[in-house]
């Protein structure tokens, strides 16, 4: 009965109040638990309303959607209807990630992001007990999905974070919540979407917000220029005097 307030939504169908454990937005792969809260996103591929009768006849019971459905027609299903099911989706796990007080460790950059989230879980693997994003999961879709994953048992965080565009940032920040953020680099992917590369770096800046600290490469001056207008309490390194680890 939370779901209204946190995603601004409304009930549609309410059979019983239950309890949210498993995230579902891939009808393919659905996790057969009473727990389980299947999203309808709507791509530009799938719909995810033209798999609800299937989930249902599988036994899931709670739905997120964007338009009406004939839910007379499923009598002991729960179903919350939103204007945007991801949006609503990027709202619950914020939520979600707010009830912990985890170190977390945010890494953006235009390449390196998997690479470096790898290195540093196996760097602190052994000393922490890490919650991390799957393969390359660092999307709009992606990073919700990850950082769902975080229990109270973590006590390390390590997350991607990826955009395409301007205005995503702020959204994964929100979800993500880095207390060290890492900016590998920048280079040239979806340059076609920003009007030059000071914009999509200060996007991708918007992930550190309220980040503690930021390590970067003070070799890439466009970045070291943005961190330093933005007045980011930063370790960089790199090859230049203004670096604080010099590497030769």
């Amino acid at each position: 009965l939370e779901l209204p307030s946190i995603t601004g939504g409304q009930v549609v169908n309410l059979s019983e109040d239950r309890t949210i454990s498993y995230l579902l937005t891939d009808s393919r792969k659905p996790v057969l638990h009473e727990g389980s809260l299947f999203v309808a996103i709507t791509g530009e591929r799938h719909d995810g309303h033209d798999y609800i009768r299937q989930l249902y006849q599988l036994g899931v019971r709670q739905f997120i959607v964007e338009r009406n459905y004939p839910w007379r027609n499923f009598p002991q299903a729960n179903a919350l209807q939103v204007s945007s099911s991801l949006g609503a989706l990027q709202l619950i796990v914020a939520h979600h990630r707010a009830q912990f007080s985890t170190p977390v460790i945010g890494i953006t950059g235009s390449n390196g992001k998997t690479i470096m989230k790898e290195w540093l879980f196996q760097l602190l693997g052994a000393e922490y007990n890490i919650i991390k994003s799957p393969g390359s999961f660092n999307s709009q879709l992606g990073v919700p999905l990850s950082v769902w994953q975080m229990q109270s048992h973590h006590q390390l965080g390590i997350f991607e974070a990826g955009i395409s565009k301007p205005g995503e940032m702020e959204k994964l920040e929100r979800i993500i919540k880095p207390t060290i953020g890492v900016f590998t680099n920048i280079g040239s992917a979806h340059d076609e979407n920003f009007s030059n590369v000071k914009e999509k770096i200060e996007e991708k800046l918007t992930l550190f917000s309220h980040a503690q600290q930021l390590i970067y490469c003070a070799d890439h001056e466009e970045i070291d220029q943005a961190v330093k207008a933005k007045k980011i309490n930063a370790i960089p390194w790199g090859r230049t005097s203004s670096a604080n680890i010099i590497v030769t």
